[in-house]
């Protein structure tokens, strides 16, 4: 009998209390351990599968408005102890959530909508985000989140780290901090089988070679950067910490409402014009966001937090990104790229602007009423243009657990 809530994504004491009943149901084979801290004090949980000194290390809740990692990892669980053959000579180790303060801010367990997925909204700026912080920070200021996943990958020295992430709209892909052949085709047949588009031209990996539709291999140091002005690099990153140990990352998302739009590889007619309007587009957003923000932050003195923050760094990225999609030649020119630019074009004003809606409501401001009305209006154009359409959360946690076994089997034939 499955421990997952239904119809909804577990809050991290859900996933606690059901990675604890794993535990004392499998004594001697099941473990859960606390291996750190958060800012605000939250415990970071460990649940181990077996003891096997080659290991497979699953993160999940990086990302706190990326809520499909959770569940997932709870399948995942049950069905390593369920199939002997998946820890045969394997520990399988789980982080239950990399982000336990970031987790406790999303507030939209179930949406029913993107406008309720960004009423309840809420992603860090980058350096308060565990994985990416290496990558924007110097050691010393490392917050505790990335120090507790850092000593779990040394602890472990795991050939396969798996990151799960989901995305708001679009398609599922996969980014490999190194190539796993034969994994590409199992992965497309699990998103064919549960009606998942594959996102063949995601704009976080493009110019990365593809190992097959929508799985993406980090490319060498010297290749061309598509957001030159964007200063993380997946090199600092938590997911390259694996490769001093001779082992990999694979990041897998997957869709919360899934497109049509995203998996279509067919050459655009005019990709640089199109991206040329989304970047303008970005620009005009963005500035209705910053002329709220920059009109109230005279009421919000003495106000901060992890919200305020988020938006201000939101912000201060779209200049030079606007910057990249205007100078940059498109290094994909299919159709499912320039969707797949447009969506990130729309997230980033509309998280800002529904980030700092929150912060207005919490202190009763005047000029709340405006950003209802733009959270609004381009939630419901979001999801018009891209025709979402919600995926089950079972076939979410289906598509990534198939997706995390695939990674380890074919990964594993490589491994040292």
């Amino acid at each position: 009998m499955s421990l997952l809530p239904e119809l909804r994504y577990p809050t991290v004491t859900e996933l606690v209390s059901s990675a604890r009943a794993l535990a004392a149901r499998w004594p001697g084979v099941c473990t859960l351990r606390q291996v750190g801290v958060s800012r605000a004090g939250r415990a970071l949980h460990l649940l181990s599968v077996g003891r096997a000194r080659r290991a497979v290390l699953v993160v999940a809740g990086a990302h706190s408005n990326e809520p499909s990692g959770g569940p997932t990892l709870l399948a995942l669980a049950e069905r390593v102890l369920d199939e002997r053959v998946l820890r045969d000579g394997t520990s399988w180790h789980f982080l239950l959530c990399a982000d336990p303060d970031g987790a406790e801010l999303h507030v939209t367990p179930a949406p029913r909508s993107l406008l309720d997925y960004h009423l309840g909204f809420f992603r860090p700026a980058g350096p308060e985000q565990p994985e990416w912080a290496p990558s924007v920070l110097p050691p010393d200021r490392l917050p505790p989140e990335t120090r507790a996943l850092t000593g779990v990958i040394d602890e472990l020295r795991p050939y396969l780290q798996v990151s799960l992430h989901c995305t708001e709209l679009g398609g599922s892909w996969v980014q490999l901090t190194r190539d796993v052949p034969g994994f590409a085709e199992p992965f497309a047949k699990s998103a064919a089988e549960l009606h998942i588009p594959v996102e063949t031209g995601a704009s976080d990996a493009a110019g990365w070679p593809a190992a097959g539709p929508g799985v993406h291999v980090l490319p060498a140091a010297e290749a061309d950067r598509a957001y030159p002005s964007l200063t993380d690099d997946a090199r600092h990153s938590t997911w390259y910490r694996t490769h001093r140990y001779g082992g990999l990352t694979a990041v897998v998302e997957v869709p919360m409402w899934a497109s049509d739009l995203v998996d279509d590889p067919a050459p655009h007619p005019a990709p640089a014009s199109a991206i040329r309007r989304l970047a303008h587009r970005l620009q005009r957003d963005t500035l209705e966001v910053r002329d709220v923000f920059e009109d109230v932050l005279p009421r919000l003195e003495g106000v901060d937090g992890p919200l305020l923050r988020a938006v201000r760094w939101g912000l201060e990225l779209v200049p030079g990104l606007a910057a990249d999609l205007l100078d940059t030649p498109p290094l994909d020119g299919t159709r499912a790229y320039v969707g797949s630019v447009d969506a990130f074009a729309r997230r980033v004003p509309l998280r800002a602007a529904a980030m700092l809606l929150r912060v207005l409501r919490e202190t009763d401001d005047r000029a709340a009423p405006r950003l209802e009305r733009l959270v609004a209006e381009w939630s419901d154009a979001f999801a018009a243009r891209f025709r979402a359409r919600w995926v089950p959360v079972a076939h979410q946690v289906e598509h990534q657990a198939r997706t995390v076994v695939a990674a380890a089997l074919h990964a594993r034939e490589r491994a040292v």
